[in-house]
């Protein structure tokens, strides 16, 4: 315990916080945080966020990547054409759901599936996609 996790509310400075216990319960993880002893204190946290500072991200495994990796990297299709940016980074299910936001037209939903995303290069901010049937339309 004792980690230091940021709660971001929009529109505010991100509020440092010490973490007083963790547990998991029915697949969720629960925390505590040192100075706020009743659930009532961090009501107001939910729909929020928590981050860490960045010397507290881990290696991932080869394949994997964190969402800020992935964000704001440019989507061209194997054609070289591009598509437009990743926005944003749903979780509805098995796998994830990338938003690219077009130049032109309405954003369009990218399963994260070997089938769809076939190259991503973080360094470069760039992913290659080869669109299935009706992803585009």
């Amino acid at each position: 315990m004792g980690e230091a996790l940021f709660l971001v509310i929009e529109n505010k400075h991100p509020l440092k916080l010490e973490v007083a216990s963790h547990r998991t319960h029915k697949g969720f993880d629960l925390l505590s945080f040192k100075g706020f002893d009743s659930i009532n204190e961090v009501e107001g946290f939910k729909g929020c966020y928590l981050k860490i500072s960045e010397n507290q991200l881990t290696e991932l495994e080869e394949g994997a990547y964190y969402y800020h990796e992935i964000i704001n990297c440019d989507v061209f299709l194997n054609t070289g054409e591009q598509l437009g940016v990743v926005k944003e980074i749903l979780s509805p299910g098995a796998n994830d759901v990338w938003v690219i936001n077009r130049k032109k037209g309405k954003d369009i939903l990218i399963p994260y599936i070997d089938d769809v995303v076939k190259e991503i290069d973080v360094d470069a901010k760039k992913v290659i996609i080869n669109p299935i049937e009706g992803l585009l339309e």
